[in-house]
């Protein structure tokens, strides 16, 4: 398995992962809904500069993970920060660390690209594996509230050493992600 930066031509594979990785028995729509999100996040202007990577096995893409240009809503701040949203990996390969190498390897690009924040809202028991810790208490505000008891899923990981505490605020997304149908349960 290799993991690479996506091209144009591996468009439709990975918004195929996204497809079927976040379809459920309960509800098929769902992965159209964020195959949808995915192809609206790759065009959209206010997401750029963005990171898109692909997990690629057996000649087949397997995995995708998506990294935006994200704000801080506070004056005079020129945190360079990203978020990471969404993350998939086809059924099939799931419990093989492909994802977790996704986000290791995305981290890693953004880094060397200057970012100095990335967040994410996602699960509270796997982004920690990846260096991810609670974003509230560090002072950042999710675009749209955040219930009390998904406090712990919104995250952020301090790419550049000493950032945290410098700055705070509300997070901005790029368009297609700022609505809030994207930021409930």
């Amino acid at each position: 398995m290799k993991i690479i930066h996506a091209e144009p031509s591996d468009t439709q594979g990975l918004l195929y992962v996204h497809q079927q990785a976040f379809a459920t028995a309960h509800d098929r729509e769902k992965g159209m809904v964020i195959s949808e999100l995915v192809q609206g996040l790759l065009g959209d202007p206010t997401a750029e500069p963005l990171h898109s990577l692909i997990a690629v096995a057996q000649d087949k893409v397997v995995g995708h993970v998506l990294f935006t240009k994200v704000d801080i809503n506070e004056e005079g701040s020129n945190i360079a920060a990203q978020i990471l949203a969404p993350l998939a990996v086809l059924p099939d390969f799931h419990n093989m660390g492909i994802g977790r190498k996704m986000v290791m390897a995305g981290l890693d690009a953004l880094r060397k690209s200057g970012t100095q924040l990335v967040f994410v809202l996602g699960h509270p028991e796997y982004y920690p594996r990846c260096g991810f810790s609670p974003a509230g208490i560090c002072g950042f505000e999710a675009p749209y509230p955040i219930p009390e008891e998904h406090a712990a899923a919104w995250m952020v990981q301090e790419l550049t050493p000493g950032v945290i505490g410098t700055v705070s605020g509300k997070i901005r997304c790029a368009d297609t992600l700022h609505q809030p149908e994207h930021w409930r349960e």
